[in-house]
Formats: C-alpha cells, sequence, structure tokens
C-alpha cells in the first residue's frame, strides 16, 4: 500500500472516528435525560437508545478508532522521521488521551446497558466537548506543525475550553428559565 493510500485511510477513519464520539455522548445525554420521563416514554426510549450506542459504537466508533490507530503508525512506519518532530509527539499524546476517553465511553455504554449514565446530563455534555478541543488541537497542530508557539496553541486551546464551558453553562440557564429538566 501506498503512503498516500494510507494517509487517505488514515484520515478517512479519523473523520468516522470523531463522527462516532461526537454522536455517541451525544446519544449518552440523550439516554440520561430520558430517565427523566414518563414511565410509558423512558422505557421506548431507553431501549431504542441502548440499541443505537451499541451499534455506533460496534459499528463505526471503536472499528473507526482501530484503524485510524492502524493507518497513523503505519504511516509512522513508512516515515519514521515524523518521530523527530516534536509536534508529531504532542499528536500522539492527544491519540492517547482519545483513547483515555475511548475507556471512559466504554464505561458510559456499559452504565447504559445495565441501567442509565451515573453521570448528570451537564457532566456528559462536558464530556461531550472533548473530542471537540481535541480534534481542534490535532487539526491546527498538523496543519501548521512547528508554526505555532506552544504557549499560544496551549492558551487557544484553553480559551477554547473556557468557551464551550461558558456555552454549556448558558444553555443550562436557558433549560432552566424555560422550565426543562437541566440536570
Amino acid at each position: 500500500m501506498t503512503y498516500d493510500v494510507l494517509k487517505a485511510l488514515h484520515i478517512v477513519f479519523v473523520v468516522t472516528w470523531f463522527a462516532g464520539l461526537f454522536y455517541l455522548f451525544r446519544l449518552f445525554i440523550y439516554h440520561r435525560e430520558a430517565m427523566e420521563r414518563p414511565e410509558v416514554e423512558r422505557n421506548v426510549l431507553v431501549a431504542q437508545f441502548r440499541i443505537m450506542e451499541r451499534r455506533l459504537w460496534a459499528a463505526i466508533t471503536l472499528p473507526s478508532g482501530v484503524l485510524a490507530t492502524a493507518f497513523g503508525l503505519a504511516l509512522i512506519g513508512m516515515n519514521p522521521a515524523w518521530l523527530q518532530l516534536p509536534f508529531m509527539w504532542v499528536k500522539l499524546a492527544f491519540v492517547a488521551g482519545l483513547w483515555v476517553y475511548m475507556v471512559h465511553g466504554a464505561r458510559i455504554l456499559k452504565q447504559c446497558r445495565e441501567g442509565a449514565p451515573l453521570a448528570s446530563s451537564i457532566r456528559l455534555r462536558f464530556l461531550n466537548e472533548v473530542p471537540t478541543v481535541i480534534l481542534i488541537a490535532v487539526v491546527f497542530l498538523i496543519v501548521l506543525q512547528d508554526a505555532v508557539g506552544w504557549i499560544w496553541g496551549v492558551a487557544g486551546i484553553l480559551g477554547l475550553a473556557l468557551l464551550l464551558t461558558m456555552a454549556i453553562k448558558r444553555y443550562q440557564k436557558a433549560r432552566a428559565r424555560n422550565g426543562e429538566d437541566a440536570a
């Protein structure tokens, strides 16, 4: 397989991995919030969310993560000089962070199979933003490589995280004002 084919496959599976992560944690939020519904509605929603969560995990999220990582490692194997560049180690740290996030997601998935996520809706909303921050950081890291100073890069990521936190808090207040369950 040529380097360009491996790179294309890596990008495809990174995209599907992130799509799975974005949607999976959104389903966890919906699952959690469904637990507050009347029993008949709750039973229907929770049963459907369990099916969706399981299928998304097994058919898209986990396989895409494995394949994205495998193709990325194959790219490094074909061009080990990438490991001489500091930004690549930062990218690999973010990938490791995504795998820690995946393990946490697997735990939440197990909780969903056994009942409902233990975390509150608001906590799940914060968790839902983790891959967004990582995706933005990695894209800028790869595109700009060493052109961005590390201090500015870290400040930008922290600023994005702060903006996301403020947006989630604002959303929670708006739901409370509208009489919706903001938990």
